[in-house]
């Protein structure tokens, strides 16, 4: 007897900048996703906010060696199909193509694609795994991947992430919160130049609520201050600015078991190394365009009672801001003081080639399929409503 498999919808693009980076880990999952256990449905959403079905067997949308030419949803291009979606009742239809005949009532030809049993999140930044979409999720009674609406959000904001991550006893660092509103009063813009000199006036200026280090720029200068701030706001009117930390950029992806009883779990520890290129930190272009000039060490180079420090402080972490699913949380980790600090947590990371969160499994012994199955599994097991 042929056994039902869960029909598990990829949802990734969105409207955010990161739209490209989405598009690549839903390629990377879909390709790695088990087909005899599941049903995958891959749907893509445009940069204006469309839902397309999509065929992976006509569409690819693997990062290009050419970033002026990224990868893009349009549900009017081929291998794409539009969808209706009927948000109260969790109902998606997918509408007819152009040239299929004169249909007097488009409702009519409406193909149901067929119930959900889980959504696969896979879009990054604002509008994506800031919890809007969990949020949206919850509404329509689908069951998904990854943190709720709480978590989401907070750790979207890394300002709020670092409050919470600090009232609960974990060290993150120095740190400085700036509105657009805010940096249009010369006072402010005195007090933050001030701020900045007192910590020896080498900085990094990021976005609040942009990942892939979208906007962030290094400051090193007094002149090069004010260009970062406008940069940055471009991206998001909330900014968050942060002394330079010596030491190792240190990575650790923490997985929630099927049975939520069980505590999260912590993997190996992974370092990022910038060989044989001139970028000045780990930026959008290195992560996605450059692997051959990242050296990512896994296991990362640590003493065991250092790495077992950082491991504890990643779950810590994970359960402070409520976490569900998966999350990579990234440190600052000095190996001669033995300081470690909390930089940021994801709590939707990349899935492509070159990303951490997978190889950071895989290094500690759980495969990429087994990784996602796990993911759905544990997605597929929870309540409903308050958890």
């Amino acid at each position: 007897m042929k056994t039902v498999r869960p029909r598990v919808m990829l949802l990734f693009g969105g409207q955010s900048s990161e739209h490209t980076i989405s598009c690549a880990t839903a390629t990377g999952v879909y390709n790695a996703l088990d087909k005899d256990a599941f049903e995958v449905i891959p749907v893509g959403i445009s940069r204006r906010g469309e839902w397309a079905l999509v065929d992976f067997e006509q569409v690819d949308y693997s990062l290009s060696d050419d970033p002026s030419n990224p990868a893009e949803v349009d549900p009017n291009a081929p291998g794409c199909r539009p969808l209706y979606v009927r948000l109260a009742e969790a109902e998606f239809y997918v509408k007819p193509e152009v040239g299929e005949g004169a249909i007097a009532d488009e409702a009519l030809s409406l193909t149901p694609l067929g119930p959900i049993d889980v959504v696969f999140p896979l879009l990054h930044g604002p509008f994506g795994e800031d919890g809007t979409l969990q949020g949206l999720l919850d509404l329509m009674g689908l069951p998904y991947v990854g943190c709720g609406v709480l978590a989401s959000a907070a750790c979207m904001e890394k300002g709020i992430t670092k409050t919470i991550l600090q009232a609960a006893g974990l060290s993150v660092g120095d740190f400085y919160t700036l509105t657009a509103r805010e940096w249009a009063r010369e006072e402010k813009r005195s007090e933050l130049r001030e701020w900045v000199d007192a910590r020896g006036g080498v900085v990094f200026v990021k976005p609040c609520r942009a990942g892939s280090s979208m906007g962030v720029s290094k400051v090193s200068t007094p002149e090069q201050l004010e260009p970062a701030i406008e940069e940055a706001l471009r991206h998001d009117p909330h900014l968050i600015i942060e002394p330079m930390h010596e030491g190792w950029e240190v990575e650790c992806a923490v997985l929630q078991p099927v049975n939520p009883l069980e505590f999260p779990q912590a993997s190996v520890l992974g370092c990022i190394g910038l060989s044989r290129t001139e970028s000045a930190f780990y930026d959008y272009e290195t992560k996605y365009y450059s692997g051959d000039s990242v050296d990512l060490q896994i296991p990362a180079p640590l003493e065991t009672a250092l790495s077992e420090k950082v491991r504890e402080m990643a779950v810590r972490a994970f359960e402070a801001v409520q976490c569900e699913g998966l999350a990579r949380v990234d440190f600052f980790v000095n190996p001669e003081t033995e300081s470690v600090i909390i930089n940021e947590i994801n709590t939707l990371p990349g899935f492509t080639p070159f990303s951490m969160y997978p190889a950071l499994w895989e290094a500690t012994g759980l495969p990429y399929a087994d990784l996602l199955k796990q993911l759905i599994e544990q997605a597929l097991g929870r309540p409903r409503g308050l958890r």
